[in-house]
C-alpha cells in the first residue's frame, strides 16, 4: 500500500501540534519507542491505532493516510474560490466552497484545474430579460459531453447537470455571476470570467 502513514508525516504533525512522542504515546496508549520506530521509519502504526493517532493528531484518518492535513483557508466562504471534483469512476459531481480532501468510489480525487475554453469548448453566454443563457456547442453523445455548466458568484453556485443526447445549455439568474464553468468528460473543466 503506498498511501500507508508514514513516519516523516507523523512526526510533521507531532511536532506541529507541539507534542513529545511521550506525550504522543500516552496519548494512543502505545510506548513512546513505538512512536520512536515509526517516525523513524523502522515500523508501521498497526491499523486499529489509525482512527485514535489521528485524533491525537487533531486530523481526520483520510488526512493522516494522505499524508497531509488540509486547513480550509477560505474562511471568508469567497464562492470564486470553489472547487469542483468529478469521480472518474461513477460521474458523482463534488463541489467544495475551498480546500478540501473529497475522496468517491474508494479513491482521493483532485480539484479539477480550469482551463481557458478553446474552440472546441467555447462558453457562449446571451442574456434573456433576466437570465444568462448559456450554451456549449459540444457534441452530446454518449461517449463524448459536456457533464454539467456552473455559474459561480462570490455569494453562490448554481449547478445544472447536463446528460448526454441532450443539449448543452443552462439558465441561470444574473445574480453578481464572475465566471461560467463547464466540464468535459474527456478533456476536463473550462471556463470564462466575466
Amino acid at each position: 500500500m503506498d498511501k500507508y502513514v508514514t513516519g516523516a508525516v507523523i512526526r510533521k504533525l507531532r511536532e506541529g501540534r507541539k507534542m513529545t512522542q511521550e506525550e504522543l504515546a500516552q496519548k494512543i496508549f502505545v510506548s513512546s519507542k513505538a512512536v520512536s520506530k515509526w517516525e523513524t521509519g523502522q515500523g508501521f502504526p498497526d491499523i486499529s491505532l489509525l482512527e485514535p493517532l489521528a485524533q491525537a493528531l487533531g486530523i481526520s484518518v483520510i488526512e493522516l493516510l494522505n499524508g497531509e492535513d488540509i486547513r480550509n483557508l477560505n474562511r471568508s466562504s469567497d464562492m470564486t474560490k470553489s472547487r469542483f471534483y468529478v469521480c472518474p469512476v461513477c460521474g458523482n459531481v463534488i463541489f467544495a466552497s475551498g480546500e478540501a480532501l473529497v475522496g468517491c468510489c474508494g479513491i482521493t480525487l483532485p480539484p479539477l484545474e480550469a482551463e481557458t475554453a478553446d474552440d472546441g469548448h467555447l462558453i457562449h453566454k446571451e442574456i434573456s430579460e433576466d437570465e444568462y443563457y448559456v450554451t456549449v456547442n459540444h457534441p452530446m453523445t454518449k461517449e463524448h459531453y459536456i457533464s454539467f455548466i456552473a455559474a459561480v458568484s462570490d455569494d453562490g453556485v448554481q449547478f445544472v447537470k447536463l446528460y448526454p443526447e441532450g443539449n448543452a445549455e443552462a439558465r441561470f439568474r444574473i445574480n453578481r455571476v464572475d465566471k461560467f464553468s463547464a466540464y468535459c468528460n474527456r478533456h476536463g473543466l473550462f471556463q470564462i470570467k466575466l
